[in-house]
């Protein structure tokens, strides 16, 4: 439950973030005007396999660098998950080879009395192997969402998206048929 919990939390922050198309500021407009963007192509490319090197490469490359910690934080907790339910998944399943063999484990105390019986042992460690195999995927998952975010952005940052550009959706009022008509209006101004 806390595996849901955290993979749920983690994803609501790494979407929940401002989205953004461009900040433009005064001085970028001003430049847009007098010299358009030239189109790279690779560029969306580039930032993919950066990402794919080293996870928040690819946002450091498109200058998103407040996404970066977001990138670590989602891979850093699903790998920590990982590992936490991996090590207790080992930790049952010595236990349950110990008692299969005979021998004390750490589930047994001194005077031969078990704390834990072998049922619950093969519990705890189907238990920690599902949520270790889960947290893998998860993990692998924000993997690809950073490099798929990476180069979605790069894409994205390629758009004119100059203030002179508008989408003005209005209602236009046929006085032949005396209905209403749904039309959109185009401005481009050079």
């Amino acid at each position: 439950m806390k595996l849901k919990i955290t993979f749920f939390s983690i994803l609501i922050l790494f979407f929940s973030a401002t989205t953004q198309a461009q900040e433009i500021s005064i001085k970028e407009t001003e430049l847009s005007s007098k010299k358009s963007v030239e189109y790279n192509p690779l560029s969306p490319a580039k930032a993919a396999f950066y990402s794919a090197v080293l996870p928040g490469l690819g946002q450091a490359y498109n200058k998103k660098y407040w996404k970066i910690p977001f990138v670590y934080a989602a891979i850093g907790t699903s790998i920590y998950v990982y590992d936490f339910n991996n090590t207790a998944y080992n930790r049952y399943r010595t236990a349950y080879k110990l008692r299969l063999a005979g021998k004390q484990d750490e589930f047994t105390t001194d005077n031969g009395k078990v704390t834990l019986s072998v049922n619950a042992l093969i519990t705890a460690q189907k238990g920690f192997k599902k949520d270790r195999d889960l947290s893998l995927l998860v993990t692998t998952a924000f993997y690809i969402l950073q490099i798929v975010e990476a180069s979605v952005n790069a894409h994205l940052m390629q758009f004119n998206i100059d203030e002179n550009l508008s989408f003005n959706p209005q209602l236009i009022q046929n006085d032949f048929l005396n209905k209403p008509i749904v039309g959109a209006s185009l401005k481009i101004d050079l």
